[in-house]
């Protein structure tokens, strides 16, 4: 594979990583830096389609209420792997209320270094 090829891989793959770290850091500035003006955010909620957000303003104000709805939120990142611009994350939500987590999946496209797509699945 090319260097220049594998630095996509690897540039998705590091943009999805940054994103939940700021996520785990409560740090929506930090996540929104990492996200295109015409993002689409699909959430997992409310079951079964979810609901989708586009733009950094509407996808901006989900995470901040999910934050205040949700203050000890976590995610521990139980895989992850790219191909091209795409990133998959597999992951455990905790919210600090002992119930052992929940599980779930990012789906990640990267362009630029930015996120133009963000679909979040949870495991019911």
């Amino acid at each position: 594979m090319s260097p220049a090829r594998m630095s996509k891989i690897e540039s998705a793959i590091r943009v999805a990583l940054a994103f939940h770290k700021a996520y785990n850091q409560h740090d929506v500035a930090a996540m929104m830096a990492l996200v295109a003006p015409a993002c689409v955010f699909e959430s997992p909620h409310p079951a079964p389609s979810g609901t989708t957000y586009t733009g950094k303003e509407a996808i901006s104000q989900y995470w901040q209420d999910f934050f205040q709805s949700a203050p000890h939120a976590q995610l521990e990142i139980e895989e992850a792997f790219s191909m091209g611009h795409r990133c998959i994350l597999r992951w455990r939500f905790t919210n600090g209320d002992g119930d052992g987590g929940v599980r779930g999946v990012d789906v990640f496209k990267e362009e630029d270094n930015l996120l133009v797509e963000l679909l979040s699945y949870v495991k019911n």
